[in-house]
């Protein structure tokens, strides 16, 4: 993006400086984007953005109620013959927007088991895009993720979960920027024309919390990831950034496919707004790398076959509930000090201890019991952990 804003004069007078910050901004973010690959044009998805607006609609406000023919139109859609696995999206909302989808080697109650389980944190299916992801309450009346899924027949009316969401997401590929937001949930589970299907929409509540400083430490495959809790970047002369998301829409439709009795199909619709000063810097580009991102380690863990079954994962995650807060926060403090020690080696941070690390009283029980699943999930895989084969 070009700003048009005219410069006519420098002076080393404040507005001066800040007037080269602008003419720097303009000349350094084409250089960040040009980093990912040229922006989509727009498909024609039929009407795939109006079915999609309408679960939005309905994710919002649940009394709009639910939209079966557009249920039906994004299934559809998933299920269907495509040129291309990735494509433009029309914008909504001035949220450019875009599509991909990758096909899962896992029987659909093995993926929910793992996928969508109050016991297991999305981390473990989603390690390189989440921080950790917390289920709240939705003014009062917010239902639990089940357990265990009663599968629907074709005769069973959708289920329907409505709740609140609190997210964390990692660093980002080209800034390392990562953001914490709270999104509206609704999931819906039916069986449509004899085929499984799990329906998850996200709406983004309000504004995110302004973006902060992070680091991939090493390769972003092995899940390593440093959060400062500083707003701002590390990247080169992006420290001063003040960066936001402002608007995130997303529909997953999860389906049998029928080409196994053991695949899975995953369809993403996504729509994001984000940068600083109220102008989006979001291309389709940085969406798609995005879920791909997400579907290269969400295939390499649910096809794994070092992966532990969903079981285990629940076990491991209750003796973690159940330890006494000491002992959580030792572990927890073993681990930020791993990451400290690793991220100084980048060069990005200096020796010193970090802000906001030692006590952790304001950080949820919830949120440290999710980080350390990531470190059980990468010893079960051989990956290296932090804290070692604990």
């Amino acid at each position: 993006m070009i700003f048009k804003k005219e410069i006519k004069k420098f002076s080393l007078t404040p507005l001066g400086c800040l007037t080269f910050r602008w003419l720097w901004v303009a000349l350094v973010i084409p250089l960040i984007i040009m980093q990912h690959p040229p922006a989509f044009a727009a498909s024609d998805a039929g009407p795939v953005p109006d079915a999609a607006k309408k679960l939005f609609q309905f994710c919002a406000d649940p009394k709009a109620g639910l939209d079966t023919k557009a249920v039906a139109t994004l299934v559809d859609y998933v299920l269907g013959p495509k040129v291309n696995k990735e494509i433009g999206l029309p914008a909504i909302e001035e949220s450019p927007g875009a599509y991909y989808e990758f096909d899962t080697k896992i029987s659909f109650p093995r993926f929910l088991s793992y996928a969508y389980n109050s016991k297991i944190p999305g981390v473990i299916t989603g390690p390189s895009s989440m921080r950790y992801s917390i289920w709240t309450a939705l003014h009062g009346k917010s239902q639990n993720l089940h357990d265990k899924w009663k599968l629907a027949s074709p005769a069973d009316k959708p289920v329907i979960i409505y709740g609140m969401q609190r997210d964390c997401i990692t660093p980002d590929l080209t800034t390392g920027v990562y953001y914490e937001y709270d999104l509206k949930r609704t999931l819906i589970h039916l069986n449509y024309k004899g085929r499984l299907v799990l329906i998850s929409i996200s709406k983004q509540a309000s504004q995110s919390d302004v973006g902060k400083k992070g680091l991939i430490l090493g390769n972003d495959n092995d899940w390593n990831y440093y959060y400062s809790g500083e707003p701002g970047s590390y990247k080169t002369g992006m420290g001063w950034v003040k960066s936001y998301i402002y608007d995130y829409y997303s529909v997953g439709v999860y389906v049998e496919t029928g080409a196994s009795p053991n695949m899975v199909r995953t369809g993403n619709f996504q729509w994001i707004r984000a940068g600083w000063s109220g102008m989006n810097f979001v291309r389709t580009g940085h969406i798609v790398d995005g879920l791909k991102r997400f579907a290269r380690n969400s295939k390499s863990i649910l096809e794994s076959k070092n992966l532990p079954a969903p079981s285990q994962f629940v076990k491991h995650y209750h003796l973690l509930s159940a330890l006494p807060n000491r002992d959580l926060n030792e572990r927890y403090a073993a681990l930020q000090k791993a990451k400290h020690s690793m991220a100084v080696k980048t060069g990005k941070i200096g020796t010193s201890e970090p802000k906001g690390q030692g006590p952790y009283n304001n950080i949820s029980k919830e949120q440290i019991v999710q980080e350390l699943m990531l470190e059980y999930l990468k010893v079960s895989l051989g990956k290296p952990s932090f804290l070692g084969n604990k």
